[in-house]
């Protein structure tokens, strides 16, 4: 069973390089001269450096630090058509649709943790699992890693929303969820990074022949 730790190694042992990249034509890293903890709760660590920037800058620099990796999944049935839940966010103090996700600590395998948001907020179980990407959400100023699976071929399981949450719950073609990504009403951007990754292996062969056709019906 896979294990991710909180490192930025482990999260980039993988992590190939593009085509066009020039490792010789990359200018120094940033240098951490040090660490102090600001702030620490269940969920996060901010941590506060004295830096230096590529450039030789000093800088004084602040990192937000979850606790846990960042775990989604957009389930895709058999009609192509994509579970989705709604909830209320503090941060921006909105509305928002979202595919299921949540955090898997670091020493649990994260595609379990997949599963069991699946199953907490949509009340849904899979057979079948894909990787669809690796992702560091806002690498500027947190190292926070997400990894996000589309799952098909459900079976119900019981919900179990965590007590902070009331979760609404809609089906709906996947055309639809392009659209109002494109609309600009759907903005949870790890939802919307999975969903095109999604479109793209449809459209590639990356997924079963008949779930890939269903999907793009509705585009």
């Amino acid at each position: 069973m896979r294990r991710m730790t909180d490192s930025r190694d482990a999260f980039d042992a993988d992590r190939p390089a593009p085509a066009w990249d020039d490792p010789a034509d990359r200018p120094p890293p940033w240098r951490s001269d040090g660490e102090s903890l600001i702030f620490e709760n269940p969920w996060m660590r901010l941590t506060r450096h004295p830096a230096v920037a590529p450039t030789g800058f000093a800088a004084d620099y602040v990192v937000m630090r979850p606790k846990n990796l960042s775990v989604g999944v957009l389930p895709i049935h058999d009609d192509g058509s994509v579970t989705l839940v709604g909830q209320q966010r503090f941060a921006l103090m909105n509305w928002s649709w979202e595919m299921p996700e949540g955090g898997a600590p670091f020493d649990e395998d994260p595609l379990e943790g997949a599963r069991r948001e699946l199953a907490e907020e949509a009340g849904l179980s899979a057979a079948h699992w894909r990787e669809a990407l690796k992702v560091e959400m806002a690498n500027s100023i947190t190292d926070e890693r997400a990894l996000s699976w589309l799952a098909w071929d459900f079976t119900p399981a019981p919900v179990a929303p965590d007590p902070t949450e009331v979760i609404r719950v809609a089906r709906v073609p996947f055309g639809d969820l392009l659209r109002e990504i494109g609309r600009g009403s759907i903005r949870d951007m790890f939802t919307v990074a999975t969903t095109l990754r999604a479109y793209h292996m449809a459209r590639e062969g990356e997924l079963p022949p008949e779930l890939a056709k269903a999907m793009l019906a509705s585009v």
